[in-house]
Order: structure tokens, then sequence, then C-alpha cells
């Protein structure tokens, strides 16, 4: 196994699922996810991965473009997710429940997505049951610049909405959502300038019924590596957030994650990467241990076979 230290891939890929998982519940804005957005290099054609605690299978298009997802809890219940595009949008998303190898269609529901694009960019989003029962429709607005603006949400039981707001002050963007009038969450960005390096810092608040409640500082570089993070709570006695953990990501000359050290008042633990890659140009990792506690991923990658002309040519 050659030792070396992989890409924040745990986290994103962690991050890109749960946002797959809550798109597929809540409804969030529409996006379009591609191999890169798993760390994926090359023309991958399907990746399986495969942990502790499941396994995912993940396939694209020759474009790289996510097409299928499928979440495997056993040889017969397992879920299965389709995105179908048109012209490079997302016109349509059904997520499909097997139970003992039967299309459970009390659960399994189908997105359809419709675009106006006559004047600002309006995208509407109609969820019915397979059983073919409407359940839910969302509305998202933006403006003239592409910045989501709103969400509506209809349902049976009645209407949210969801304004989001952008203001601008000393060169930071704050962006405050509110959901039927109570504000729900902030994120303001800004850059700073740190030992000769730009890092772009966003602070994240979330509000529990209009009060805040959490908070998370980050700092990351212009590549998008994440150098330190801060988490607090609001603290009501005191008035104002108190930290109350530190996570700071050390990176090998090649610009890959080598260690993740997590610091709170009582204790401090560090965690690092242990990774081997295929054969296939560029490389991808296919195994991934994360000591001390040893978990682990394994990844097995399939490619599209590559047109030997079109190669012969490059190499040329």
């Amino acid at each position: 196994m050659v030792k070396n230290y992989f890409r924040d891939y745990f986290s994103s890929f962690q991050l890109v699922v749960m946002i797959l998982v809550v798109m597929s519940l809540n409804g969030q804005e529409p996006r379009v996810f591609n191999t890169s957005d798993f760390q994926l290099l090359g023309k991958v054609k399907r990746c399986l991965v495969i942990t502790d605690y499941g396994k995912e299978s993940f396939e694209f298009d020759p474009e790289g473009v996510l097409t299928k997802v499928t979440t495997l809890y056993s040889d017969t219940d397992y879920d299965v997710t389709y995105y179908r595009y048109s012209g490079g949008l997302l016109k349509e998303k059904r997520l499909e429940n097997y139970r003992e190898d039967s299309l459970d269609r009390q659960t399994s529901l189908a997105h359809i997505y419709r675009i106006d694009t006559l004047l600002n960019k309006v995208v509407k989003e109609s969820v019915y049951s397979y059983q073919r029962e409407f359940l839910d429709q969302f509305e998202y607005k933006y403006d003239g610049a592409g910045n989501l603006m709103a969400i509506i949400r209809t349902t049976n039981e009645g209407i949210d909405d969801t304004q989001i707001s952008y203001d601008t002050l000393r060169g930071e963007v704050t962006k405050t959502i509110d959901v039927n009038g109570i504000t729900e969450r902030s994120v303001r960005t800004g850059e700073k300038n740190e030992k000769g390096q730009l890092l772009r810092v966003e602070l994240e608040k979330i509000y529990l019924k209009g009060e805040p409640y959490k908070a998370t500082e980050s700092f990351t570089d212009t590549l998008g590596r994440k150098f330190r993070e801060f988490k607090f709570d609001y603290d009501n006695g005191k008035s104002s957030f108190v930290k109350t953990e530190e996570i700071n990501y050390e990176y090998d000359e090649q610009g890959f994650l080598k260690a993740r050290i997590q610091k709170s008042d009582k204790q401090e633990s560090r965690q690092e990467f242990i990774y081997q890659f295929d054969g296939h140009n560029p490389p991808n990792w296919i195994k991934m241990i994360i000591t001390p506690d040893n978990r682990y991923t394994t990844r097995r990658i399939t490619y599209y076979e590559e047109d030997a002309s079109k190669t012969a040519e490059e190499e040329n």
C-alpha cells in the first residue's frame, strides 16, 4: 500500500451525500453534480463506495454528470435515484425504493422541473408519489445576476415562504435566509490575507426559532482547501457566541490532506489519512484508512473506454 494523504474527500463525500438526501426529502435549489464533486478524476463511469456502514453506487455519463445513485442496504433492499437532464439542466429526478426486490410505490417519488427564463429565472419543482398523488411544489426565484432570492413551497397543508437577502459591507457579503418571516440561517463571506496567503472566510450562523443557536467559522484557500474551522455555541448568559471547538487541517507538498487536528477545552485528537491509488491515468484513490481508529473506505471504480485514436493524437 502506498502511504500518502488524500484530498479532503471524506468530509466532501459525506457532504454531497447529505445534500442529495436533503434534496430528495425537502426540496433544495436544483443542482447538477459531476465527478469532481466526488473527488474523481478521468472519465469515470461508475464508483462503488464501500464503508464500514454501508455501500453507495454513483454512475456518471461520458461528460461526468451524475445520472444514478444506488444506496444498498442488502441484496434485496435498496434505494435508486435517477437524474435526467435537458440542455445541461436538471429536468427530472426519480427516487425509487425497493424492498425485498419489489418497488415500493407508496414511498417512491418523482420530481419534475420546469424552467421559465422569460424575465428573471424561475424554476418550478413538482413532487408526486408513484401513486400519482401530488405532494409538494417548490418555486425557486432568482434575480438578474442569478442569485437565489426566494423559495415558495406549496403543499396540501399550506404555503411556506423562504426569502433570501444579500447585504454588502466593507467587502463582506452576508446572505440571510428567513422562513415565514423568521431568520433561520445567515452566512457572511469575506477575504483575509494571512501570512501572504489569501483565504476565504465564511461565518455561518444557525438560528432556532429566530434566536442565535450555533455558528461555524471556516477558512479556505483559493483552491478550496479548508485550513481551519471554529465551532461556537450561543451563550444566553453572555449574549454572545462561545467557541467550543477548533479544527485544523494539514496538507503535504502536493496539496493532499495530511492530518485533521480537533481541539476542545478538555481534549485534543489527531487523525491521519492513508490511501492507495489505482493504476489509471490520472489516478484515483481506491482505499482510504483513517487512523488511529482504523475506519476505512474502499472505492471500486469503472472507467469509460478511452478512444485510442484520440489518445494517440493528444500524445502527438
